[in-house]
């Protein structure tokens, strides 16, 4: 659902505009200053789609006091999981040194920004407007939620930025899954690009080197769209001696970096070597799915153990990479290549997966909590709230308890069991912390 937090410093009228947007009183209205604490949600239907609504408290930064600092914590909460930030201000104040002072803040979040310029009764007072234009908001929209003035082009925008978000969606789904075949030089990735392909669309040689271009490729199979990407192999530091090898090298990063999905190829034959080790560093920090297709199989003389062996052996190479699902493929004789489409579109559907935020919070924390615990005796979890930022890949930010980061296997651990509850198959799962600001206590004066 698109999600559109309302903040503000406390009395400009958040929940007097809140209850005027969802068209029921929810939130409590008053003169006094600071009576919404918890966010509340409600929900507007709007050009046919539900738009959430925060109603949140009133921000105070750098505040001392215990409940005013409670509920700024509440609304960065209400703008990590937002996707539209709608700033409310008094238009007969002007622009105060609080408003100015939450500006930092909310452009940190990476948030759409816009602003409602509230308590504007009659069109003679829409003037006011002017100074708030100066903050440098997407939108200024003049309103008076107490005499529903201008709400109706309020809400008109709220839809048309949902419908664009939704449209983009729908036209990002509608895009070619991109794939990028990337390795070490003469593992066979061109051979496998034309067997994904069916046509012999790039060259193949046994001399290394010899694709220095990206190839993109668009393939259809079975209703769904592929851009197949054929990088130039990646080589060791130092050994890249020629200019137009550097620069290839160069450009197959950056492809894997605007690539979906990652076929990740090994020789099967010599098995994972130290610069194998690296591409698929390379693959883990671009942020896209990674499949690990081990080539030349059929080449390789086997018994019962050889497979789970050679899966050890990548895993012990690449530990970063043990979310990454393996296959074993011939591109020469086309062994199980065709099973390749089945995985990029289940690793595509997976790093698109959002998981909701009442999910996270009453189901999956206090069960990692209690597993914590229980192989912790003496440890907490430290969690206070968990939100999926984002997709592709997915991105959860985390609100600690406390005001130290939690230890990288602890982070480790909220993955493996984010993963094992959830899926996200082949794709890699991004932790972002936000820790607990730290209490300022007044400092006291005393007589002599």
């Amino acid at each position: 659902m698109f999600r559109v937090a309302i903040v503000g410093r406390p009395n400009v009228g958040k929940s007097t505009l809140f209850n005027r947007l969802c068209r029921i009183r929810k939130a409590i209205v008053g003169d006094e200053p600071g009576i919404t604490r918890d966010r509340i949600c409600g929900t507007v239907s709007l050009g046919g789609r539900s738009i959430e609504l925060l109603d949140t408290g009133g921000m105070i930064p750098q505040t001392r006091d215990v409940i005013p600092a409670k509920i700024l914590e509440q609304v960065e909460m209400a703008i990590a999981e937002s996707d539209l930030l709608l700033l409310v201000v008094d238009g007969r104040a002007g622009v105060t040194p609080a408003d100015e002072q939450l500006l930092p803040m909310l452009r940190r979040s990476g948030r759409p920004l816009w602003v409602a310029v509230n308590k504007l009764d009659t069109p003679e007072l829409e003037f006011y407007t002017a100074p708030f234009f100066a903050i440098g908001a997407e939108e200024v929209f003049p309103v008076s939620a107490e005499h529903d003035r201008g709400m109706g082009l309020l809400l008109d925008a709220i839809a048309a930025r949902a419908g664009e978000r939704a449209a983009a969606e729908e036209l990002e789904e509608a895009k070619a899954i991109s794939v990028a075949v990337v390795g070490r030089p003469n593992v066979g990735k061109s051979s496998l690009v034309n067997r994904l392909l069916g046509v012999e669309r790039t060259i193949v040689s046994e001399i290394p080197g010899t694709t220095r271009d990206a190839v993109d490729t668009l393939l259809e199979r079975d209703g769904s769209r592929y851009r197949v990407i054929d990088t130039a192999g990646i080589r060791r530091k130092g050994k890249t001696e020629k200019r137009t090898e550097i620069v290839s090298v160069v450009m197959a990063r950056k492809n894997l970096e605007r690539a979906d999905v990652a076929l990740l190829l090994l020789d099967a034959e010599e098995g994972v070597t130290k610069l194998d080790a690296a591409i698929g560093g390379y693959a883990s920090e671009s942020g896209c799915s990674v499949i690990i297709v081990a080539n030349k199989w059929d080449k390789v003389v086997k018994d019962q153990h050889t497979l789970e062996e050679f899966t050890d052996a990548v895993h012990r190479r690449m530990k970063y990479l043990t979310y990454a699902p393996l296959l074993t493929v011939s591109a020469l004789t086309g062994q199980r290549v065709s099973k390749l489409f089945e995985m990029i579109l289940k690793a595509q559907e997976a790093r698109h997966l959002r998981i909701p935020t009442a999910a996270l919070n009453n189901i999956f924390v206090p069960d990692v909590a209690e597993q914590f615990t229980a192989h912790n005796p003496y440890q907490k979890l430290g969690i206070r709230y968990i939100t999926q930022a984002s997709a592709n890949p997915p991105t959860f930010v985390i609100f600690t308890a406390g005001q130290n980061r939690l230890h990288f296997s602890t982070e480790r651990f909220l993955i493996n069991q984010l993963r094992l509850k959830f899926g996200f198959y082949a794709a890699p799962i991004r932790i972002e912390q936000r820790l607990k600001k730290p209490r300022v206590r007044a400092a006291r004066s005393g007589g002599d």
